[in-house]
């Protein structure tokens, strides 16, 4: 099957990826290429992918800087008028690019509202998955894009976000994202009582909590994060001693999972309804225990009491006494639970049948 992914223009597809919407996607294309797929990546300038063939949209990805999404702020780009006409631009461009070429499929990872309603324009079956908490704006999008003469389907990545959608839009399959269990190195015991968190820096993903809990359990933290709200990223910094609290720039994602595997536990406490939590599947796949908060698609990844410790949202004592607790869970468990549950395999398995449907509804 020939197939066009469109990434998300936020950010140039490269390591350290900006978030688990760029990492997930590169997973998804290569493994899609390892099936005989004919695959396709619709990227921001600058991107770069070994073994996936990327098209340069040639859309500058700092000029879109105004589009990242922010949960406390969901309608800021609604208030950028400027940001709003380059993203529609961004992803005009896009579709035209898509549209010169034949394929079978067009699968679309991004999440701005000029992305689903350039996609409708397109005569080739198209995918959304959408890979944010609930937005009326952008289930409006994806109503008038199922009212065009070629509606699209539609994926969630968690039946927790599934959930919160089907308010606003028809959900078609539930895609979780997957892990390449087989390229992650797990340990069997970590060389030390260190914590770990990893994201980028803005409140929904909760660096500042994870600190607030490593001090709690009286454990020294990783923080690896890359910069996306500066007034956040500097009171995070703020808390960094280089020692208890150490800060670093993202990771690549070898360099990640390595520390996963050698730390005690990795923090997940989440502000906001993740939608899947890909940080807590490679911790398990590297045989380290999750200590988060129980709210968004983190339930779905975490076996509550057998490869993490889920507290109530908020619960920083909670959290704190669990990693104690975290301690006694079998990284064996950890790691098994990954190969079973979240590897890439079954991920692909669920990406072909939805795949074959889209393209069997233009039949």
């Amino acid at each position: 099957m020939r197939i066009a992914l469109i990434a998300p223009l936020i950010a140039p597809l490269a390591e350290p990826q900006l978030g688990g919407v760029q990492t997930f996607l590169v997973d998804l294309a290569r493994g899609l290429i390892g099936r005989g797929h004919d695959v396709t990546v619709f990227a921001a300038r600058g991107s770069r992918v070994d073994g996936v063939r990327v098209v340069d949209t040639g859309v500058d990805a700092t000029l879109l800087g105004a589009t990242l999404f922010r949960p406390e702020r969901p309608d800021a780009i609604r208030e950028t008028p400027a940001a709003a006409s380059a993203a529609d631009a961004a992803f005009a461009a896009t579709a035209a690019l898509i549209g010169e070429a034949a394929f079978d499929l067009v699968h679309n990872h991004a999440f701005d509202i000029p992305a689903i309603r350039h996609a409708a324009t397109l005569a080739t079956p198209v995918v959304h998955t959408l890979h944010m908490p609930a937005d009326p704006w952008v289930g409006a999008a994806l109503a008038d894009a199922r009212r065009s003469p070629h509606p699209p389907l539609i994926a969630a990545v968690s039946e927790a976000q599934a959930f919160s959608w089907r308010t606003l839009a028809e959900i078609d399959a539930v895609l979780r994202p997957g892990i390449p269990t087989a390229a992650i190195r797990w340990s069997a015991a970590p060389t030390s009582d260190r914590l770990l968190f990893a994201g980028r820096l803005s409140p929904e993903k909760g660096a500042l909590e994870a600190v607030a809990i490593a001090r709690g359990a009286g454990r020294c933290l990783l923080l690896c994060g890359t910069a996306y709200d500066p007034d956040y990223t500097a009171r995070v910094k703020a808390l960094s001693d280089g020692n208890a609290v150490e800060l670093r720039p993202a990771l690549e994602r070898s360099a990640l999972w390595a520390e996963m595997a050698d730390s005690a536990a990795v923090l997940c406490p989440a502000g906001w309804d993740e939608p899947f939590g890909l940080v807590a599947a490679e911790a398990n796949a590297c045989g380290t225990p999750v200590v988060g908060f129980r709210r968004g698609g983190l339930p779905e990844v975490v076996a509550e009491g057998v490869t993490g410790i889920l507290v109530a949202t908020g619960d920083v004592a909670g959290a704190a006494a669990g990693v104690g607790r975290a301690d006694e869970l079998s990284r064996q468990s950890c790691r098994s639970h990954a190969e079973r549950h979240l590897d890439l395999e079954a991920t692909l398995d669920a990406h072909e049948r939805i795949y074959r449907r889209a393209v069997g509804n233009r039949s």
